[in-house]
Protein backbone atom coordinates (compact mmCIF):
# COMPACT_ATOMS: atom_id res chain seq x y z
CA UNK A 1 0.00 0.00 0.00
CA UNK A 2 1.68 3.70 -1.25
CA UNK A 3 1.17 6.59 1.13
CA UNK A 4 -2.00 8.89 0.30
CA UNK A 5 0.75 11.86 0.12
CA UNK A 6 2.20 10.16 -3.04
CA UNK A 7 -0.78 9.74 -5.08
CA UNK A 8 -1.16 11.94 -8.11
CA UNK A 9 -4.40 13.94 -6.80
CA UNK A 10 -2.36 14.99 -3.17
CA UNK A 11 1.26 15.81 -4.63
CA UNK A 12 -0.49 17.52 -7.30
CA UNK A 13 -2.18 19.94 -4.99
CA UNK A 14 0.52 20.13 -2.31
CA UNK A 15 2.89 21.17 -5.09
CA UNK A 16 0.79 23.79 -5.77
CA UNK A 17 -0.06 25.15 -2.50
CA UNK A 18 3.62 25.13 -1.49
CA UNK A 19 4.52 27.51 -4.68
CA UNK A 20 1.72 29.85 -3.94
CA UNK A 21 3.07 30.14 0.04
CA UNK A 22 6.49 30.02 -0.79
CA UNK A 23 5.66 33.28 -3.32
CA UNK A 24 3.18 34.92 -1.06
CA UNK A 25 4.44 33.99 2.33
CA UNK A 26 7.41 36.34 2.26
CA UNK A 27 5.68 39.54 0.44
CA UNK A 28 3.22 39.35 3.35
CA UNK A 29 5.70 39.15 5.74
CA UNK A 30 7.77 41.94 4.79
CA UNK A 31 4.69 43.84 4.84
CA UNK A 32 4.41 43.75 8.64
CA UNK A 33 8.19 44.21 9.16
CA UNK A 34 8.08 47.28 6.62
CA UNK A 35 4.98 48.65 9.00
CA UNK A 36 6.90 47.56 12.22
CA UNK A 37 9.94 49.68 10.83
CA UNK A 38 7.98 52.16 9.95
CA UNK A 39 6.04 52.74 13.29
CA UNK A 40 8.66 52.06 15.94
CA UNK A 41 6.74 49.12 17.89
CA UNK A 42 5.45 45.41 17.42
CA UNK A 43 1.86 45.25 15.48
CA UNK A 44 -0.67 43.58 17.84
CA UNK A 45 -1.93 40.28 16.23
CA UNK A 46 -5.23 42.23 14.55
CA UNK A 47 -2.99 44.79 13.09
CA UNK A 48 -0.48 41.77 11.91
CA UNK A 49 -3.08 39.37 10.15
CA UNK A 50 -4.73 42.43 8.56
CA UNK A 51 -1.88 42.96 6.33
CA UNK A 52 -1.27 39.36 6.14
CA UNK A 53 -4.47 39.82 3.93
CA UNK A 54 -4.81 36.15 2.16
CA UNK A 55 -1.46 34.67 1.95
CA UNK A 56 -1.20 31.28 3.25
CA UNK A 57 1.24 31.56 5.97
CA UNK A 58 1.75 28.15 5.17
CA UNK A 59 3.39 24.93 7.38
CA UNK A 60 6.36 23.70 5.96
CA UNK A 61 6.67 20.56 3.97
CA UNK A 62 8.66 18.49 7.16
CA UNK A 63 5.74 20.04 9.55
CA UNK A 64 3.30 18.74 7.19
CA UNK A 65 4.72 15.40 6.65
CA UNK A 66 5.01 15.22 10.62
CA UNK A 67 1.08 16.12 10.95
CA UNK A 68 1.08 13.11 8.21
CA UNK A 69 2.69 10.66 10.07
CA UNK A 70 0.95 11.10 13.41
CA UNK A 71 -2.54 11.60 12.32
CA UNK A 72 -2.07 8.14 10.70
CA UNK A 73 -0.31 6.78 13.68
CA UNK A 74 -2.68 7.86 16.19
CA UNK A 75 -5.22 6.31 14.93
CA UNK A 76 -7.66 9.25 15.57
CA UNK A 77 -11.26 9.25 15.72
CA UNK A 78 -11.62 12.86 15.92
CA UNK A 79 -9.39 15.47 14.76
CA UNK A 80 -9.85 19.28 15.01
CA UNK A 81 -7.67 21.71 13.26
CA UNK A 82 -7.68 25.40 14.71
CA UNK A 83 -6.93 27.47 10.97
CA UNK A 84 -7.33 26.00 8.04
CA UNK A 85 -5.88 28.96 5.72
CA UNK A 86 -6.13 27.43 2.43
CA UNK A 87 -6.02 24.04 3.18
CA UNK A 88 -2.10 22.82 2.93
CA UNK A 89 -2.32 21.90 6.82
CA UNK A 90 -5.80 20.12 6.38
CA UNK A 91 -4.58 18.30 3.36
CA UNK A 92 -1.38 16.62 5.08
CA UNK A 93 -3.57 15.76 8.57
CA UNK A 94 -7.02 14.52 6.16
CA UNK A 95 -3.78 12.03 4.25
CA UNK A 96 -2.81 10.86 7.63
CA UNK A 97 -6.61 10.38 8.68
CA UNK A 98 -7.13 8.03 5.36
CA UNK A 99 -4.30 6.18 5.77
CA UNK A 100 -4.68 5.72 9.38
CA UNK A 101 -8.26 3.67 8.02
CA UNK A 102 -10.21 5.65 9.99
CA UNK A 103 -12.07 8.99 11.89
CA UNK A 104 -12.82 12.62 10.51
CA UNK A 105 -11.67 16.06 10.81
CA UNK A 106 -13.12 19.58 11.67
CA UNK A 107 -11.40 21.97 10.50
CA UNK A 108 -12.00 26.44 10.79
CA UNK A 109 -11.04 29.42 9.11
CA UNK A 110 -12.39 32.85 10.27
CA UNK A 111 -12.28 34.47 6.46
CA UNK A 112 -14.68 33.16 4.33
CA UNK A 113 -12.12 32.92 1.29
CA UNK A 114 -9.73 31.15 2.39
CA UNK A 115 -12.37 28.65 3.88
CA UNK A 116 -13.40 28.11 0.17
CA UNK A 117 -9.92 27.68 -1.19
CA UNK A 118 -9.22 25.15 1.92
CA UNK A 119 -12.37 23.40 0.84
CA UNK A 120 -11.80 23.74 -3.12
CA UNK A 121 -8.11 21.88 -1.98
CA UNK A 122 -9.33 19.04 0.04
CA UNK A 123 -12.00 18.01 -3.22
CA UNK A 124 -9.52 18.26 -5.86
CA UNK A 125 -6.95 16.12 -3.64
CA UNK A 126 -9.95 13.54 -3.05
CA UNK A 127 -9.70 14.08 0.85
CA UNK A 128 -13.28 16.12 1.07
CA UNK A 129 -15.43 13.38 2.40
CA UNK A 130 -14.95 13.31 5.83
CA UNK A 131 -13.33 16.84 6.48
CA UNK A 132 -15.70 19.58 7.94
CA UNK A 133 -14.63 23.07 7.13
CA UNK A 134 -16.47 25.71 9.37
CA UNK A 135 -16.45 28.80 8.90
CA UNK A 136 -15.92 32.49 10.93
CA UNK A 137 -14.84 33.09 14.74
CA UNK A 138 -13.31 29.49 16.18
CA UNK A 139 -14.76 30.75 19.65
CA UNK A 140 -18.29 29.65 18.14
CA UNK A 141 -17.37 26.94 15.49
CA UNK A 142 -15.62 24.64 18.19
CA UNK A 143 -17.77 25.57 20.82
CA UNK A 144 -20.08 22.68 20.81
CA UNK A 145 -18.06 20.08 19.95
CA UNK A 146 -18.88 16.25 20.59
CA UNK A 147 -15.55 14.58 21.69
CA UNK A 148 -13.40 12.89 22.47
CA UNK A 149 -10.69 15.08 20.56
CA UNK A 150 -7.85 12.84 19.98
CA UNK A 151 -5.92 15.32 17.97
CA UNK A 152 -5.79 18.92 18.06
CA UNK A 153 -3.69 21.16 15.80
CA UNK A 154 -3.25 24.95 16.21
CA UNK A 155 -2.27 26.98 13.41
CA UNK A 156 -4.50 30.21 13.57
CA UNK A 157 -3.58 33.01 15.07
CA UNK A 158 -1.23 32.59 17.70
CA UNK A 159 -2.47 35.00 20.45
CA UNK A 160 -5.63 32.64 20.29
CA UNK A 161 -3.60 29.25 20.98
CA UNK A 162 -4.33 29.39 25.11
CA UNK A 163 -8.22 30.20 24.67
CA UNK A 164 -8.82 27.75 21.52
CA UNK A 165 -6.86 25.10 24.06
CA UNK A 166 -8.97 25.42 27.24
CA UNK A 167 -12.48 25.77 24.74
CA UNK A 168 -11.94 22.35 23.39
CA UNK A 169 -10.20 20.90 26.43
CA UNK A 170 -13.10 19.73 27.94
CA UNK A 171 -13.53 17.28 24.86
CA UNK A 172 -10.08 16.19 24.76
CA UNK A 173 -9.23 12.38 24.89
CA UNK A 174 -7.12 11.40 28.40
CA UNK A 175 -4.09 11.09 26.11
CA UNK A 176 -4.85 13.34 23.65
CA UNK A 177 -1.81 14.96 21.04
CA UNK A 178 -1.98 18.76 20.86
CA UNK A 179 0.39 20.37 17.94
CA UNK A 180 0.81 24.00 17.78
CA UNK A 181 2.48 25.34 15.11
CA UNK A 182 5.37 28.30 16.31
CA UNK A 183 6.56 31.49 15.32
CA UNK A 184 10.40 32.47 16.38
CA UNK A 185 10.37 34.72 19.74
CA UNK A 186 6.77 35.33 19.43
CA UNK A 187 5.58 36.36 23.23
CA UNK A 188 2.23 34.80 22.27
CA UNK A 189 3.66 31.88 21.53
CA UNK A 190 6.37 31.86 24.89
CA UNK A 191 2.99 32.40 26.65
CA UNK A 192 1.33 29.17 25.29
CA UNK A 193 4.10 27.10 26.22
CA UNK A 194 4.56 28.25 29.19
CA UNK A 195 0.59 27.05 29.64
CA UNK A 196 1.23 23.80 28.14
CA UNK A 197 4.54 22.83 30.18
CA UNK A 198 3.30 24.14 33.52
CA UNK A 199 2.46 20.94 34.92
CA UNK A 200 -1.12 21.83 36.85
CA UNK A 201 -2.16 21.97 33.14
CA UNK A 202 -1.87 18.36 32.34
CA UNK A 203 0.41 18.25 29.64
CA UNK A 204 3.94 16.92 28.93
CA UNK A 205 5.26 19.11 26.24
CA UNK A 206 8.30 19.53 23.63
CA UNK A 207 9.55 21.70 21.53
CA UNK A 208 10.73 20.34 17.96
CA UNK A 209 12.98 22.29 15.84
CA UNK A 210 11.05 21.76 12.54
CA UNK A 211 10.66 25.35 10.58
CA UNK A 212 10.00 27.88 13.02
CA UNK A 213 9.19 25.50 15.66
CA UNK A 214 6.37 22.89 16.27
CA UNK A 215 5.17 22.31 19.71
CA UNK A 216 4.08 18.85 20.71
CA UNK A 217 1.80 18.39 24.14
CA UNK A 218 0.43 15.41 25.13
CA UNK A 219 -2.45 15.33 27.52
CA UNK A 220 -1.39 13.05 30.65
CA UNK A 221 -4.23 10.61 31.73
CA UNK A 222 -5.91 11.94 35.11
CA UNK A 223 -3.93 15.41 35.06
CA UNK A 224 -0.91 14.14 36.17
CA UNK A 225 1.69 15.81 34.63
CA UNK A 226 5.32 15.48 35.03
CA UNK A 227 7.14 18.49 36.41
CA UNK A 228 9.32 20.38 33.69
CA UNK A 229 11.19 23.40 32.95
CA UNK A 230 10.62 25.13 29.47
CA UNK A 231 12.60 23.16 26.75
CA UNK A 232 13.62 22.48 23.57
CA UNK A 233 15.30 19.71 22.18
CA UNK A 234 17.95 21.98 21.05
CA UNK A 235 17.93 23.47 24.61
CA UNK A 236 18.45 19.90 25.78
CA UNK A 237 21.26 19.75 23.76
CA UNK A 238 22.72 23.50 24.68
CA UNK A 239 22.63 22.35 28.15
CA UNK A 240 25.31 19.86 27.58
CA UNK A 241 27.70 22.63 25.63
CA UNK A 242 29.83 24.96 27.43
CA UNK A 243 28.06 28.59 26.89
CA UNK A 244 29.97 30.85 24.56
CA UNK A 245 31.74 34.42 25.56
CA UNK A 246 29.27 37.03 24.90
CA UNK A 247 26.42 34.89 24.14
CA UNK A 248 22.99 36.83 24.19
CA UNK A 249 19.26 36.04 25.36
CA UNK A 250 17.24 34.46 22.82
CA UNK A 251 14.57 36.00 24.10
CA UNK A 252 15.78 39.26 23.70
CA UNK A 253 13.15 42.15 21.94
CA UNK A 254 12.75 41.20 18.40
CA UNK A 255 9.44 41.59 16.11
CA UNK A 256 8.12 38.54 14.66
CA UNK A 257 7.33 38.13 11.21
CA UNK A 258 5.22 35.02 10.96
CA UNK A 259 2.60 33.61 12.57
Amino acid sequence: MSSTLTSDAVASVLRRLHANADAEDHVAKQRVHDREAEIGRRLSAPERYELYGDAPLAISREVGELYYVLAMSRGARLTVEFGASHGISTVYLAAGIRDGGRGSLITTELLPQKAEAARQNLAEAQLDDFVEVRVGDATKTLENLMGPVDVLVLGGRNDQYVRILQLVEPQLAPDALVLADLGKDDPDLRRYQGHVRDAEHGYFSIELPLDAGLEVSVRIPNGSALDQAPRSVESEAAEKAPTPKGAEDIYGETWIDRS
